[in-house]
């Protein structure tokens, strides 16, 4: 019989013309085995060896009792509780040896051992190990689909276009440009791109460019040397080097100050990084994925955001749709955050939206889209306290409030006034619907219009619109 696996076996027993031949016998079947003849020696072989199985005999010096074996067999369990321990002792110990199997041991077989047996526990024990690793890595895969399906959920045109253009673009090598307000999904793309890729094994790293001091982003993602700065203690890899081989995600790249923007084009082009302090480049291979809310284009025009750079990450743009352009997903969405938020509510029931509660949803704008999405159901979940359904007063006053007026677009100029007045007159309905859609939200409003938020005050006020 060959083990399905080479599983490393620890085995303890004073007695080393037993440990010598059953040594030889588990790794004449593909086993790894380390040797040990007393409990400090298992214990210092368990920590550095990481072995997952143990066959243990019970009888250890210095006690000579079968206390001496049980007691290691604790500190092992408590270090790792998936180890697979065989217990090994005379047959007057029998009773005490099962004791330990309901305490945690895998099996207890009785000396003198037959080798066939202990074989087919062992391989038993390593089927068992294997079949745990596939459950935790199927887990893990389903938790991850979890959190994903959200941001890939959804019928409307729009979204299925981004959608199929993604599952296009993910085996491909070519970076992806990822466009959106804020709260549209773009990370969830990010990684669903990276999971669909051959790079799918490998790192995925994600920073967003807007959270950190240039100085600081300059360091994290290209590393650093001992001593380069103030407070470098230690050498820094930098995330080009951690996502070697996989996928680097650069969230808001329009946040990038141009320093940052030449060594950032330099690093892709030449798949070479320079950590700050260091005399030599290192080499990186990386998939850039990038992601922003803001008109890049425009930016370019305004020389905030290079060309050369923009045309480099824009190798394939997907435009992610706000949520209130999604035309029939809102109603599947929200019965997902609501779903997903009865974890976080005690006494939540299933609850399901009133057809008033979901109308009310569908007149709003959703500055904040899926994300709000998301807090507004949580919120909405704990204000039906426990009700199977949820009524149009659980949710929030901004939804509350919502009119069909409050979306209403001012009239357009009269055709035979001047071009002045009507280029005037349609920025001024540009505005008013931006403010309208955002909820009064002048950040959200100023991003839509591709404005900085004082560059929309200044024009609310030259159009003599109430700024405050």
């Amino acid at each position: 019989m060959t083990s399905r696996r080479k599983e490393g076996i620890l085995l303890v027993d004073d007695d080393a013309a037993f440990r010598a031949v059953y040594t030889e016998l588990l790794q004449g079947e593909g086993f790894t085995v380390t040797s040990a003849g007393t409990a400090e020696q298992a214990l210092a072989a368990f920590t550095r060896e990481a072995s997952r199985m143990v066959v243990l005999d019970l009888m250890l010096p210095p006690s000579g009792q079968p206390e001496a074996g049980a007691a290691l067999m604790e500190r092992i369990l408590s270090e790792r509780p998936a180890t697979k321990i065989v217990v090994v002792s005379g047959s007057g110990d029998s009773s005490f040896a099962l004791s330990l199997v309901r305490r945690g041991a895998y099996d207890f077989l009785a000396k003198p051992v037959d080798p066939d047996v202990l074989l087919a526990v062992c391989e038993r024990a390593a089927a068992r190990l294997e079949l745990e690793d596939r459950v935790t890595e199927l887990e893990t895969s389903l938790a991850t689909t979890a959190r994903e399906q959200i941001g890939l959920l959804g019928a409307s045109p729009a979204f299925v276009e981004a959608r199929t253009l993604a599952e296009r673009a993910a085996p491909a090598h070519v970076p992806v440009l990822l466009t959106g307000e804020s709260g549209t999904g773009k990370e969830v793309f990010a990684r669903y791109l990276h999971a669909r890729s051959p790079r799918a094994k490998k790192p995925f790293v994600a920073i967003n460019c807007g959270a950190l001091a240039p100085a600081l982003l300059e360091s994290t993602l290209f590393g650093h040397k001992r001593g380069a700065f103030t407070g470098a203690v230690a050498d820094a890899r930098g995330l080009f080097a951690e996502a070697d081989g996989g996928t680097l995600f650069l969230d808001e790249i329009g946040d990038l100050e141009l320093g940052l923007q030449v060594k950032l084009l330099r690093a892709l082009e030449s798949g070479e990084v320079l950590p700050v302090g260091a005399a030599r480049p290192l080499t990186v291979d990386v998939r850039l994925l990038s992601a922003t809310h803001r008109p890049l284009e425009t930016m370019v025009a305004g020389k905030t955001f290079r060309d050369d750079l923009y045309w480099r990450v824009r190798g394939i743009e997907i435009a992610l749709p706000r949520l209130a352009d999604r035309a029939g997903d809102l109603a599947l969405l929200a019965q997902h955050f609501i779903n997903q938020a009865r974890a976080l509510v005690p006494h939540a029931a299933m609850a399901r939206l009133s057809p008033e509660a979901l109308r009310r949803m569908e007149a709003y704008d959703w500055p904040g889209n899926l994300r709000e999405l998301r807090h507004e159901m949580q919120r909405a979940l704990v204000m039906a306290a426990g009700r199977d359904e949820i009524l149009e007063a659980d949710l929030s006053p901004s939804l509350r409030n919502t009119t069909e007026a409050s979306t209403s677009a001012p009239e357009s100029p009269d055709e035979s006034a001047p071009l002045e007045e009507k280029v005037a007159a349609l920025e001024r309905r540009e505005i008013v619907q931006a403010l309208a859609r955002s909820n009064g939200n002048r950040s959200h409003a100023a991003a839509r219009l591709g404005l900085s938020r004082q560059g929309l005050l200044n024009k609310m006020a030259r159009h003599g619109l109430k700024s405050s």
